[in-house]
């Protein structure tokens, strides 16, 4: 048996004519902390970010299909979050309803799907 202790990070993947542009919605419009990446290390560029104690890291690759995979947060408050994203144009997708959350689904510039919930 595996004992897990918390999520540390997620990537999420950008085409790579695309990864400005991922910096900024990132950083810029969903506003989360832009942190040093060990460029070194790796092969291709990306960013990373932190979430709280959770980091999102942003890699390159040819764009996909888009997938019901996804990642979701908690957030303080839903309905501004789905605010400032209808209010950047970000398409929002309706979730089912789950007893005790409020949340919906985006889709980010680049097409990956994230979920935003508040737990009520």
């Amino acid at each position: 048996m595996i004992t897990f202790k918390r999520l540390d990070h997620l990537h999420i993947c950008v085409p790579p004519e695309k990864l400005e542009d991922a910096r900024a919605f990132y950083s810029e419009i969903i506003g989360i902390e832009l942190i040093e990446r060990p460029d070194h290390l790796f092969s291709s560029a990306g960013y990373w970010f932190n979430i709280g104690n959770v980091q999102l890291h942003i890699g390159v690759e040819p764009a996909l299909p888009r997938s019901i995979r996804h990642t979701a947060f908690e957030v303080e408050d839903v309905d501004a979050a789905r605010q400032l994203l209808q209010k950047n144009n970000i398409e929002i997708i309706e979730e089912p309803v789950i007893p005790g959350r409020r949340r919906f689904a985006f889709i980010d510039p680049f097409g990956n799907r994230m979920e935003l919930l508040q737990l009520i």
